[in-house]
């Protein structure tokens, strides 16, 4: 299973989008041009604006506005990438050097604000109120999310449902988003826009969880960061909330210690407890039952090739090693 199959049905349309983020990138400011370039083409698998242009012509959309509903919700996740190395320290992305590695903190975040408000030019160019409520609604949630995410930082006490909740919000609300924008610009019946809407937010959060799981299961080499990332950065995922959970008393003392103080020096100790507690498989199910969700929702929409490649894509976020 890999991309290129499931961007089949939608190969032009991906051509175009890649052509107008190009396009809308350009700056009399170099700056902004080198690190716009920098980190659009730095690898991302994109999954965000592909599954915008595949709900659009899942939905039946003939046009031509989903090209650019697809360009701004890649500048809106770029932004927050962007925003998250800096809050993070983050000094690997995709096995290359965070911009605010290569040009600082300051740069960073001053370019992540001009992506953010170049999607909401570009928003304003689309000229329908919907898709500007549903996106402006969307980055809101996602700053509440990065918020959450931080008052959970260093704090082993964070359980499950507060874990649930920040994913929800960071991740699974851009997917959700812009899945959902397919159906409104296909005046969609309002059953079909909801089941858009429910495959968004599952299948955003299977791939979170997933991405949580590889953490600390891979090498940098193939994961494209460090191993155990998260943990050096104090923040609790589920795999290491899980371990805490069900491990021992040892185990959770280890745990819990290198949450509030970095545990990167610890790194096998700490792999090794959440391996013994089945912390990783127990991420794997649950992503996997999220992904069974979105299959289920987007099984309402009417059979094509477009929807075929939902399913796909699906399965996809679940199974992916990277």
């Amino acid at each position: 299973m890999d991309l290129s199959t499931i961007r089949q049905p939608v190969a032009e349309d991906t051509k175009a989008v890649d052509a107008l983020i190009l396009h809308r990138l350009q700056s009399d400011v170099v700056l902004i041009n080198q690190i716009g370039h920098y980190i659009v083409n730095s690898g991302g698998k994109r999954l965000r604006p592909l599954s915008v242009l595949l709900s659009a012509r899942a939905c039946g959309y003939d046009g031509e506005r989903h090209i650019d509903l697809a360009a701004i919700v890649e500048f809106i996740h770029t932004a927050t990438l962007l925003h998250d190395d800096v809050v993070d320290g983050s000094e690997l992305r995709r096995s290359r050097e965070t911009a605010n590695t290569v040009w600082g903190n300051e740069a960073s975040v001053l370019v992540g604000d001009f992506l953010y408000s170049r999607a909401f030019e570009m928003m304003v160019d689309v000229g329908n109120m919907r898709v500007m409520d549903i996106l402006s609604h969307a980055t809101n949630r996602i700053a509440e999310g990065e918020v959450l995410q931080l008052l959970n930082t260093r704090d082993p006490d964070t359980n499950e449902a507060r874990y649930m909740e920040v994913i929800t919000r960071k991740t699974a609300t851009l997917f959700e988003a812009g899945i959902r924008l397919g159906a409104v610009l296909a005046d969609s019946p309002a059953e079909i826009e909801e089941a858009t809407k429910e495959y968004g937010l599952s299948l955003g959060i299977a791939f979170q969880l997933v991405d949580d799981a590889l953490d600390y299961s891979l090498d940098n080499a193939e994961l494209g960061k460090n191993v155990g990332d998260d943990l050096d950065e104090g923040k609790p995922t589920l795999p290491i909330i899980r371990a805490m959970e069900v491990g021992t008393a040892a185990q959770r003392a280890l745990l819990r210690d290198a949450i509030e103080h970095g545990g990167r020096d610890r790194i096998d100790s700490v792999t090794e407890a959440i391996a013994s507690t089945d912390a990783i498989s127990y991420t794997a199910q649950l992503a996997q039952s999220y992904a069974t969700r979105a299959k289920d929702a987007i099984r309402r929409l009417p059979q094509s090739a477009a929807t075929e490649a939902l399913m796909v894509l699906a399965d996809f976020a679940v199974s992916r090693t990277y």
